[in-house]
């Protein structure tokens, strides 16, 4: 019976310590990827200041740059900010447009003048 429980004991630490090996791999696994997460967002954040710093350069007539690609590029940004500038403009009518109508009111009205006899004129 001992030497069953000292087999069942060892199977198990070999298990338990499988486990633990696949826990710290994964741990530096998403250590890796999360620093990884964190560099890619830097990457973004750098192109993305990069490309609005040469735009200006280029508007500004500091920088030339007559290609294709690049015209074609700005042509949609520039019409991409339009359209952002429209879409706000239309949200805020509509966030800024009166508040419903009471139309009881004029419910009540009409309904008085189909009770009341006309008036000549």
């Amino acid at each position: 019976m001992e030497r069953r429980d000292r087999q069942w004991k060892k199977t198990f630490q070999k298990l338990v310590d499988s486990c633990q090996q696949e826990v710290k791999r994964t741990t530096e696994i998403g250590k890796k990827m999360l620093s990884a997460s964190k560099t890619n967002s830097c990457l973004h954040e750098s192109y993305e200041a990069l490309g609005a710093y040469t735009l200006k350069a280029i508007k500004e007539g500091h920088l030339t740059w007559d290609d294709p690609k690049v015209r074609e590029l700005i042509q949609t940004i520039e019409s991409c900010e339009k359209d952002l500038e429209d879409i706000e403009s239309e949200v805020n009518k509509i966030r800024f447009a009166a508040g419903p109508v009471d139309i009881s009111k004029e419910a009540r009205q009409e309904k008085s003048s189909k009770n009341s006899p006309e008036q000549p004129k």
